[in-house]
């Protein structure tokens, strides 16, 4: 169904997943440290990437960092690490998903399952909305005719506000509708992502509206009529 790279320097782990992965119908391909991922990302196309944290030669914070100049696939990062600040830093690198160690190998295929289907099943139109053009068919955005590089889930964020101009949603909401109900996170995800989304659209970021205690919307100021 879908090739997926499986980033983990412990062995015996590499194999659970990528048995619970080839149960699920996938390709795996493995690599044991951040340099050999890299390179796996370089010669065979990859659908998503499931990626630890801690390992030999490049972490996996710089894995994700570079992976994402690369690619918009979706990556799930694991660690034994249960700070929240490390899971802020990797979303803030465009990680997709989070799994703290121990976890359950069916529930990192659930979660691959339903990236993979959130990646493959995108809508048929063509959203405008100032500068911003989105081509959902090509999963592409362009900044005033410029194509811009968008995380998987900053593109799906931005997607789903341009879809519902002036329309309010709640940091909880946001959470629900684009991480999903399963997601092993904060609010702050939300914040996170909204600041990176900004910071790529420049002047145009200024359509994506913080609300105190209420949460975000996506709006473009009326033109004032000719008089």
């Amino acid at each position: 169904m879908a090739n997926i790279l499986i980033v983990e320097d412990e062995k015996k782990m590499q194999k659970i997943i990528a048995e619970y992965m080839q149960r699920g119908g996938h390709t795996c391909f493995t690599a044991d440290d951040g340099v050999d991922a890299l390179m796996e990302l370089k010669n065979n196309p990859m659908d998503l990437m499931i990626l630890d944290i801690m390992m030999p030669h490049l972490d996996g914070f710089s894995v994700c960092k570079m992976a994402r100049e690369m690619s918009s696939l979706p990556i799930i990062m694991l660690t034994a690490r249960e700070s929240e600040d490390d899971k802020l830093k990797g979303y803030d690198l465009g990680a997709d998903d989070y799994m703290t160690k121990p976890f359950s190998p069916k529930v990192l295929l659930a979660k691959a399952n339903a990236l993979l289907r959130r990646s493959s099943v995108l809508p048929a139109d063509t959203l405008n909305a100032g500068k911003i053009s989105i081509i959902s068919a090509s999963h592409k955005v362009f900044l005033d005719g410029r194509e811009i590089a968008l995380t998987y889930k900053e593109y799906e964020l931005l997607h789903f506000l341009m879809s519902n101009p002036g329309q309010i949603f709640s940091r909880e909401q946001l959470l629900n509708r684009i991480w999903g109900y399963d997601f092993e996170g904060t609010t702050r995800t939300v914040d996170t992502h909204i600041k990176t989304l900004r910071q790529k659209l420049g002047d145009e970021g200024r359509h994506i509206v913080t609300l105190i205690r209420s949460g975000y919307k996506f709006e473009i100021p009326q033109r004032e009529p000719w008089r």
